[in-house]
């Protein structure tokens, strides 16, 4: 199965028909822009809202600060990227990566549409991150990592990328448990966002073996909910 190029055309195929959510068929991953704060997405037009394929909002999460050097991991309409550019403002800069062709073309129509300078989109694949070592001050991934088929490469470029002290927010789909053999091989829900998801003991396991500390787990459904790792 490669799983790179089933989630490929699943969502260039998205992003050709702009449907609203990654959340097709019996996939039930709750993604849509109304995850986000109103106020945040208020004054971005609907070709970057119509494409918010997220499970969260990391950008909230990661309490960006003026001048700081993102990277979205899967930027995909680029939802992240022009929100976390807000926060960084003039001063900050955004990078965001994605390997679907047509995902990428509406990020960068996009970015013209809004007129906005300080965000940037390569293309390349999360296991491979087109940046230099230690450049990043804040890495954001929403439900991407979910659907790499070599998640520990993704935590370890992530730290490759990361400046010292930087740090990560995720926002992703994780499982208490493992699937069957027999779902893991079905490529259209993995690429659904339903059968790449790993245990978060496994997940954080992945983070701490690449180099990250103090990770914390929020449960989405019960924010109050905050598990130390």
């Amino acid at each position: 199965m490669d799983v790179h190029e089933v989630v490929r055309q699943r969502y260039g195929s998205i992003a050709s028909s702009q449907q609203e959510s990654c959340c097709v068929g019996t996939s039930d991953c709750g993604c849509n822009a109304t995850l986000y704060d109103t106020d945040m997405i208020a004054d971005l037009p609907v070709d970057v809202t119509g494409l918010s394929l997220g499970c969260g909002d990391p950008v909230s999460i990661a309490s960006l600060k003026p001048g700081e050097t993102v990277l979205d991991l899967g930027s995909g309409g680029g939802i992240d990227c022009f929100l976390a550019a807000k926060q960084v403002g003039e001063t900050g800069y955004v990078i965001g990566v994605d390997m679907t062709p047509e995902m990428l073309m509406k990020a960068n129509a996009n970015k013209v549409k809004m007129g906005v300078n300080n965000v940037e989109f390569r293309r390349g694949q999360i296991e491979a991150l087109p940046v230099t070592d230690n450049s990043i001050d804040v890495i954001l991934s929403n439900c991407v990592i979910n659907l790499s088929p070599d998640k520990q490469a993704v935590f370890q470029e992530a730290i490759r990328a990361l400046k010292p002290g930087g740090r990560i927010s995720i926002s992703d789909i994780v499982t208490e448990g493992e699937f069957s053999e027999e779902l893991r091989a079905d490529a259209a829900q993995w690429a659904e966002c339903v059968t790449g998801a790993i245990d978060a003991d496994v997940y954080t396991g992945m983070m701490r073996q690449a180099g990250f500390e103090d990770i914390q787990i929020v449960d989405k459904a019960d924010t109050d909910k905050i598990v130390e790792r």
